[in-house]
């Protein structure tokens, strides 16, 4: 599907016919049967956004992550080779199963740097690569050899600096997951981008409802109204606020929105605290000096109707990434990690160029809470949200043209469950393996 622009009369929607104008039946943001099978469907079939590069900055570095919507207790190991490969493993010995690596408390994600992983149980040592390179007493197994014991690996591949992993064998390589997306995204200096704040919370929502939030601008002058200096607010309430473009290709979407301008039009928009440090919710206003984020120098992708006011486009990876870039030159990405069908680990991440000076650090720290704030706010209101859908009182919601993005989400949603679905009933699971412990762990 082409990039569009709105037309003077008509609508977004228009140009994806197959989304529909209907009301939009919210169950699956509710119904905890349909939760299990999305974990199944959805979590254990895609790729998902870890983390970056800069984690493991040399041989030996790793980290664990928790990922119950993958499963309950599923944990992996992300770590660094010798050769500088990046892998996983799910976090467990291959002798009787205990967690490999945790410090104090089992349930807490760790990070650090070994040269091999040692079990506390029992010592069984395993190298960087994974394979099992000692075993306590060896003598006192029958016949065991290890080489048939190495750790369980996980798929993981890395896109521009980001890594990813995914729980299906079969599922298709990361670089064709992403799509035209991904490929009209290359070249960006994420590596120039080091500077890392970052902000995890449990949110009392459904996984979706969040992403929702985040998709569509018809909320901002209302929700948001109190960030914006008085007369700014009071003519956006009015007005309303109206993206450049939308766009979908396949499970991926975008939206991209005026806004973000360095330094803005009239000073007196912001607040004074902004006024003095060059910065808010779009990011410092003095681009870093870098290759790569001048208008004319950005990816395809990015901006794609090179519009004079563009300042921020948002990229939405299905199922739980989403990547958004700012006009001054900088980036963050979100995560939305459900653990059951009304909650999930909400993880946001800034990226900026390492400051210079205490300037130009403050002015990141300004950016860096701004946004919090306004997350904040998102954040409280689909916790309201979730109470009400959650009664069944009403399930089906009309959406406007600017909620296009919503609609998409959960098509997209429901057509991972129906295939899925679909394939249980036939007998074969989606990869056409474990159809019946598939069958059995999701309760269909």
């Amino acid at each position: 599907m082409a990039f569009f622009k709105k037309p003077d009369v008509g609508s977004w929607t228009e140009n994806w016919p197959e989304l529909g104008t209907a009301p939009v039946d919210y169950t699956d943001s509710i119904d905890p049967e349909h939760w299990k099978l999305e974990q199944q469907a959805i979590f254990r079939k895609t790729w998902l956004h870890l983390g970056r590069v800069e984690q493991l900055p040399r041989t030996g570095s790793y980290f664990t992550r928790e990922m119950p919507s993958v499963g309950p207790g599923t944990s992996i190991i992300v770590n660094k080779d010798k050769d500088g490969t990046i892998r996983a493993f799910y976090n467990m010995c291959r002798h009787r199963g205990n967690k490999l690596v945790w410090n104090d408390y089992p349930g807490e994600e760790v990070s650090g740097t070994c040269r091999q992983f040692v079990c506390k149980y029992h010592a069984w040592r395993y190298d960087l690569k994974g394979d099992l390179t000692f075993i306590q007493q060896e003598g006192e197994f029958f016949d065991v050899d290890k080489a048939d014991y190495p750790l369980k690996s996980v798929r993981c591949e890395v896109w521009e600096g980001f890594i990813f992993v995914n729980f299906d064998d079969d599922a298709e390589p990361l670089v064709d997951y992403l799509g035209e997306f991904g490929e009209g995204l290359k070249g960006y200096p994420f590596h120039e981008m080091t500077e890392h704040y970052s902000y995890r919370s449990e949110v009392k929502a459904n996984w979706k409802l969040f992403i929702d939030a985040f998709t569509e601008f018809y909320h901002a002058p209302i929700l948001h109204m109190k960030q914006a200096e008085k007369e700014e607010a009071e003519k956006l309430a009015k007005f309303g606020f109206e993206a450049l473009a939308y766009d979908i290709k396949g499970d991926h979407s975008m939206v991209s929105s005026w806004g973000g301008m360095s330094p803005p039009k009239d000073i007196n928009m912001v607040k004074p605290i902004e006024q003095i440090l060059h910065s808010g919710l779009f990011g410092p206003w003095d681009r870093p000096d870098i290759d790569g984020i001048l208008p004319d120098e950005l990816p395809p992708a990015i901006n794609p109707g090179r519009h004079k006011t563009w300042g921020t486009d948002s990229f939405e990876f299905f199922p739980n990434w989403t990547l958004l870039f700012w006009a001054p030159g900088w980036y963050l990405t979100y995560n939305y990690w459900p653990t059951s069908v009304d909650s999930h680990i909400f993880e946001a991440d800034l990226y900026f160029v390492p400051p210079k000076n205490l300037r130009e650090r403050l002015s990141q720290e300004l950016a860096a809470v701004t946004f919090k704030e306004y997350a904040f706010q998102d954040a409280n209101t689909l916790e309201a949200t979730q109470t009400q859908i959650g009664t069944r009182a009403v399930t089906e919601f009309p959406l406007c043209d600017q909620e296009i993005l919503l609609r998409h989400l959960h098509m997209t949603a429901h057509q991972y469950v129906d295939r899925y679905k679909a394939a249980l009933a036939n007998g074969n699971g989606t990869n056409g393996k474990h159809a019946a412990s598939e069958k059995e762990s999701a309760n269909v």
